[in-house]
C-alpha cells in the first residue's frame, strides 16, 4: 500500500458521523488534508490530472452541506441530517478516489 493510499484510508477512518461542534471542526480538518492529497495525486501524471477535478467538485458539495449543518436557523434534526449527508458524501468520495488511485501507477 502506498503512503497516499494509507493516508486516504486514515482520513476515511477518521470521518465523524454525528453532528457536534467538535466533529464539524474535525471534518473540516479532514477536508483540508484530503484536498492536499487531491492536489498531490493530480500532479502524479496526466491520467490523474484528467480524472481528479471531479473530486474537487464533490468537495464543494460536502463543504456546502457542512455549512448548512452549522446554520443557526436550522433545527437540530436538520443540522444532524446535513452533517450526516456531508460525512456520507465525504466517505463516498474518498472511497472512490482510493479505488481510482490504486497503487498510484495508473496511466490509462
Amino acid at each position: 500500500m502506498s503512503s497516499t493510499t494509507a493516508a486516504l484510508t486514515a482520513l476515511f477512518n477518521r470521518i465523524p458521523r454525528r453532528h457536534t461542534l467538535e466533529n464539524v471542526k474535525d471534518i473540516n480538518a479532514i477536508i483540508n488534508e484530503y484536498e492536499t492529497l487531491l492536489i498531490n495525486i493530480e500532479a502524479v501524471n496526466v491520467f490523474y490530472e484528467k480524472n481528479i477535478p471531479v473530486f474537487f467538485d464533490e468537495l464543494e458539495v460536502v463543504r456546502a452541506a457542512i455549512k448548512k449543518s452549522t446554520d443557526n436557523k436550522a433545527s437540530k434534526k436538520n443540522k444532524d441530517n446535513f452533517f450526516d449527508d456531508a460525512s456520507g458524501a465525504l466517505k463516498d468520495t474518498i472511497q472512490a478516489l482510493t479505488d481510482l488511485y490504486g497503487d498510484g501507477n495508473r496511466t490509462a
